[in-house]
């Protein structure tokens, strides 16, 4: 604690819920627990920012949901692009009509880091779908400007061997077709353990142009290398290494925008029904995966 500049600390979430000094929470557990942890802090009049992905399913969403507003607290879910600054420059062309209205949305997102073990049970994490993919779910709803209506989903383990053993419905790689309920269309695609860094990028097709989010430089390095003698045979481009790097000034406003909403009354964004519209769609495209046909959304 001394380290981090602390005075205080916990072994257990309900002693600070107990401590009325504490105003508000930050929910970090692996999403398992989410749950339990906001209903007992908003039982506390505790206000909540929960990591996403906000819950193993929709019903704990609209619980915790529900118990928010029963308190009167405000709860935030973790969907940090929202706050990046391209991605708010990309919504405001969106909204002015800059590209028409869009009619393919289309989002990736890829990390390079080999799960945690608990990660490659489905059970208890929902997979990549929700600890990877949640971001590109809230991040085509919000610039669509509207809800997903129809899923469907392949995904196959072809970078993790040590999970297929113990577990056999683990996968890797996923790929999302999606139908929104105005009638655009979107795509999204999903990979962990991918080695080659961090990659997020976003494309969105309008009536009237095209816009893209991000790229996988991390810089405007570029090197060309060719065999003596021969043409161009390979390039190489620095890819951002990690989330943190590329999104690292979005947590900071996404964290300051949730005290404000604490400190001035406003509305939390993303909300707790956004956190509940991703979770809708992970489940979804699980059951898509399992079950192999198109899975309607309420």
């Amino acid at each position: 604690m001394a380290e981090l500049g602390i005075d205080k600390g916990y072994a257990d979430y309900r002693q600070a819920l107990e401590d009325r000094e504490v105003g508000a929470v930050v929910v970090v557990t692996p999403t398992v627990y989410h749950h339990d942890i906001v209903v007992a802090a908003a039982a506390s009049r505790k206000h909540v920012f929960c990591e996403k992905p906000m819950a193993m399913n929709v019903e704990e969403c609209s619980s915790m949901v529900a118990a928010c507003e029963k308190a009167g607290v405000k709860l935030q879910i973790g969907f940090m692009r929202r706050y990046a600054k391209d991605f708010q420059a990309a919504k405001a062309a969106i909204d002015r009509g800059s590209i028409g209205e869009p009619v393919l949305v289309k989002s990736l997102t890829r990390g390079p880091s080999v799960p945690q073990k608990w990660m490659y049970d489905i059970a208890k994490s929902n997979g990549p779908l929700a600890e990877v993919n949640s971001h590109d779910i809230d991040t085509v709803r919000w610039l669509a400007g509207d809800d997903i209506s129809e899923i469907y989903a392949v995904a196959g383990n072809y970078r993790c061997p040590e999970a297929k053993a113990e577990f056999p419905d683990f996968y890797d790689t996923v790929a999302m077709t999606l139908r929104f309920a105005k009638g655009a269309k979107g795509m999204i695609d999903g990979a962990v353990s991918v080695g080659y860094g961090y990659d997020a990028r976003v494309e969105i097709l309008g009536t009237k142009g095209v816009l893209f989010i991000g790229s996988l430089q991390g810089s405007s390095l570029a090197i060309c290398t060719a065999p003596e003698g021969g043409p161009p045979s390979d390039i190489s481009i620095q890819a951002v290494p990690s989330w943190r790097n590329l999104f690292l000034d979005a947590y900071r406003e996404e964290d300051q925008a949730f005290v404000r909403a604490i400190r001035e009354d406003l509305a939390p964004m993303p909300s707790g029904r956004d956190g509940l519209k991703a979770v809708e769609a992970v489940v979804a495209g699980n059951r898509s995966i399992v079950t192999g046909v198109p899975v309607k959304l309420s």
